[in-house]
């Protein structure tokens, strides 16, 4: 796995990740997001209705609190997730928790981990979390981490605590990743993990000097590339998030992706591009889903994006966002995370409200997803009041096609010099309630 960086304008990174999978045949267009899934499938769609979606990433999300239960299967099947869950090719990519999911914090010891299944909780010493990955055969995966520090008024023992327990783990894990690979078994020679990459993971909470700490000491690991973690939208506000990750930033070496967890919204995601970040989980459409709404916010900065460069058929146009909707989701740091992932954003609109019942357009102007071709806005309402399953399936489609065409978007505009115009789209088009001629440009 190697970071090939074709531009690094003011911090931002455009670049493509290339020698991914086991036989390196992959790659991944960096700033860019994973696809988000739960034991390999993407909530509400199944495999065939997923890939009616274009411009798909290369890499898809498992999360061990979702598998850490099926242990014992996987082992049994032999084969691995890829094969178990019947996944189109792709390349997995393993973390310990589902970013779209709060965990009870105090479960946190010296030597063990926790995760919540829908049986309750697991714990995970590093050699069951290391049998874990060898049943689940990511081609690469996070190592275990201590990441309880995001809770408001954390004391500095604490974080300094997690740091020093995360250092250990991953340690720990790449210790039992080099034997794994080396000389476990003469039948089978660790072929479960050969070739896989290791993420190492950077702790610290809103502790400067600790951030700095563990960036420094992970950095001198031999591991694959690095995740970001304890900056998600509920722990902490944008500018010191910002803060933080550029100070982390400073500590790692160029050639390698850093990976942010816990961080979706489009106006966050574009701060943490410009501080530095490359990768992001794609759990935000999953959670406007979850909400019976939609996401409308606009990011055409052409009215020709075959000229942008972006393949894709979209310059979306909101065709109607109120001013009262697009004041929602205003947040500071919370100390319930579940809460803040169930309110509204600026750049979604709640299709349960009954002024949708008659409206008549789609979701989106211009937008090429299954959804927009082919219905509106006021069925979409029906089917959110009835209750019926294909609400889910419809906004899942669409939802998720707008979230991946937004970061073709930021890749064009990085390469164009148009970051600025992007974000002027993106982050002021909301709060206008904008109407359909201003939000597409169509007229340029």
């Amino acid at each position: 796995m190697k970071l090939e960086l074709s531009m690094v304008v003011q911090g931002c990174r455009l670049g493509v990740l290339t020698g991914l999978g086991r036989a390196g045949q992959h790659s991944l267009e960096v700033p860019g997001c994973l696809l988000y899934t739960r034991c390999g499938t993407v909530p509400h769609l199944t495999q065939d209705t997923l890939h009616t979606l274009n411009n798909l990433p290369s890499v898809t999300q498992l999360t061990l609190n979702t598998l850490a239960e099926h242990q014992e299967v996987l082992e049994e099947f032999k084969q691995g997730v890829r094969k178990f869950a019947g996944l189109h090719d792709t390349v997995l990519y393993c973390s310990l928790h589902d970013p779209a999911t709060s965990c009870p914090p105090g479960h946190i010891t010296n030597k063990t981990v926790s995760v919540w299944g829908s049986g309750g909780r697991i714990e995970l010493t590093v050699a069951k979390f290391m049998a874990l990955q060898k049943a689940v055969q990511p081609d690469l995966y996070q190592s275990m981490a201590d990441g309880e520090t995001w809770q408001i008024n954390t004391s500095r023992k604490r974080v300094r605590k997690s740091v020093d327990r995360t250092l250990a783990h991953l340690d720990e894990c790449l210790l039992l990743h080099h034997k794994t690979q080396c000389v476990y078994g003469h039948e089978n020679p660790g072929k479960e993990l050969s070739g896989v990459e290791v993420l190492g993971v950077v702790e610290g909470g809103d502790v400067l000097e600790e951030r700095v700490r563990s960036a420094r000491e992970t950095a001198k690991r031999p591991v694959g590339g690095f995740c970001l973690d304890g900056l998600h939208t509920a722990a902490m506000e944008t500018d010191l998030r910002t803060k933080l990750i550029t100070a982390v930033i400073k500590e790692l070496p160029e050639d390698k992706p850093r990976l942010l967890q816990g961080v979706g919204r489009p106006d966050e995601v574009l701060a943490c591009v410009e501080a530095g970040v490359d990768l992001f989980e794609s759990f935000f459409p999953f959670q406007v889903t979850e909400r019976g709404c939609a996401l409308t916010f606009p990011f055409n900065i052409t009215t020709d994006p075959e000229a942008a460069g972006t393949g894709v058929q979209v310059p979306p146009t909101v065709v109607e966002l109120d001013k009262s909707e697009a004041a929602i989701g205003q947040k500071n740091g919370t100390d319930n995370p579940q809460e803040d992932q169930t309110k509204m954003t600026p750049f979604e609109i709640n299709l349960k409200d009954k002024r949708y019942r008659e409206d008549f357009s789609p979701l989106v102007e211009g937008c090429g997803c299954y959804c927009c071709r082919n219905h509106q806005r006021a069925y979409l309402h029906h089917l959110l009041v009835t209750n019926e399953l294909l609400a889910g399936v419809l906004l899942m489609l669409h939802n998720t096609a707008h979230y991946y065409a937004f970061f073709t978007a930021l890749r064009g505009a990085l390469a164009s010099d148009k970051l600025d115009h992007l974000k002027k789209r993106v982050l002021e088009g909301p709060g206008k309630g904008m109407s359909g001629e201003g939000a597409g440009e169509r007229d340029g």
